[in-house]
């Protein structure tokens, strides 16, 4: 299974989270299969998005396309960083 982490500033989580929401669909057609959102403890607006993908080239695809980018300043993300994950073991203790 291949994931991103994202880490990202927002301007507003709400007006963020309306936004993530509503790309729901064009994200799963891109080959995103399950997510998960964070934050901070201390910080409301500092977000962490870890998400399953088809591959890492989709993700890349789906998060470095123009698309994205508009959709990200639309949703006041600020300077976010993405890490591109290959998983090597997973386990429940």
């Amino acid at each position: 299974m291949q994931y991103v982490l994202i880490i990202h500033e927002v301007a507003d989580y709400p007006a963020w989270k309306r936004v993530f929401d509503g790309a729901a669909g064009i994200r799963k057609d891109a080959g995103e299969r399950s997510y998960q959102v964070l934050k901070y403890q201390h910080d409301p607006n500092r977000i962490v998005h870890f998400s399953a993908w088809t591959s890492i080239a989709d993700a890349r695809s789906f998060f470095e396309s123009a698309k994205l980018v508009k959709i990200r300043a639309e949703a006041g993300v600020k300077a976010p960083d993405f890490i591109y994950l290959e998983q090597l073991e997973v386990g429940t203790l």
